[in-house]
């Protein structure tokens, strides 16, 4: 699925196509907000997502066996609400 079909199923609820388009990308607009923000995003019923960052780690180049350091980076985690799957 993705977000066009997601207003489409919404624009059969709203007036317009347009508006539908407008209110889906809205969403996600605020919850890209909030996720950077380090703020976590709960939607009842179906689950929540959950930014973080990773710690600093060692690793190598499988290539060429060169040891590099990988720096921390940010992360979004999902974890689904008892209900999503009853």
């Amino acid at each position: 699925m993705t977000k066009n079909d997601i207003a489409a199923a919404l624009s059969k609820v709203l007036s317009s196509k347009k508006e539908a388009d407008l209110a889906v990308n809205k969403v996600f607009e605020e919850m890209a907000v909030a996720l950077k923000n380090s703020e976590k995003v709960v939607i009842t019923g179906f689950g929540s997502f959950n930014a973080f960052e990773t710690k600093t780690k060692n690793s190598r180049n499988p290539k060429t066996g060169e040891k590099l350091v990988i720096g921390p980076m940010k992360k979004i985690r999902f974890k689904p609400s008892k209900d999503f799957f009853d």
